[in-house]
């Protein structure tokens, strides 16, 4: 599948999917705002894994949660593969990820079949290049389940200063 097709499906399954899943809340099923569905936990579980990667510095196997063709977008800024994050942010990303203490504020995630989409809020905090770091930060992935497991295909990062 081309990317542009995956992004235009990926596209149309977000915004089909949002009315059943207000509905499904309006009808007390087992997906509460600000919650991951037992459906996307593995995806979940893989988000999890490709930031403690990060954080300890194993570039090699943060990148094998990501797909080939994923997309990554941050500050204004795109990457257009696994190929091209390795060679640009991979490196700092870690280096940050190991000298930066990142919490949690609030997760949700959802999936429809092989499609799931993990969206994060939290706050990371730290003393890098000789400067404190305090930012509210939002992450979003799109991940495709395959026949190894979830694959990342897009995220979205994006910070701001608290207040």
């Amino acid at each position: 599948m081309s990317r542009t097709a995956l992004a235009l499906a990926l596209s149309m399954t977000v915004l089909s999917a949002t009315p059943a899943f207000a509905q499904d809340h309006a009808h007390g099923h087992d997906h509460a705002p600000g919650s991951v569905a037992a459906e996307a936990a593995g995806a979940a579980t893989a988000v999890d894994a490709f930031h403690a990667a990060l954080k300890a510095g194993d570039t090699a196997v943060a990148l094998t949660f990501l797909a080939p063709d994923v997309m990554i977008f941050e500050e204004g800024g795109a990457e257009r593969s696994r190929d091209e994050y390795a060679s640009h942010h991979l490196g700092s990303d870690a280096a940050f990820a190991a000298a930066s203490e990142a919490t949690m504020a609030r997760r949700s995630g959802w999936a429809e079949g092989d499609l799931a989409w993990i969206t994060s809020e939290g706050r990371t905090t730290s003393q890098f290049n000789g400067r404190a770091v305090d930012r509210l930060t939002t992450e979003t992935m799109v991940l495709k389940r395959h026949a190894d497991g979830w694959r990342i295909h897009h995220i979205h990062w994006s910070s701001r200063a608290p207040g």
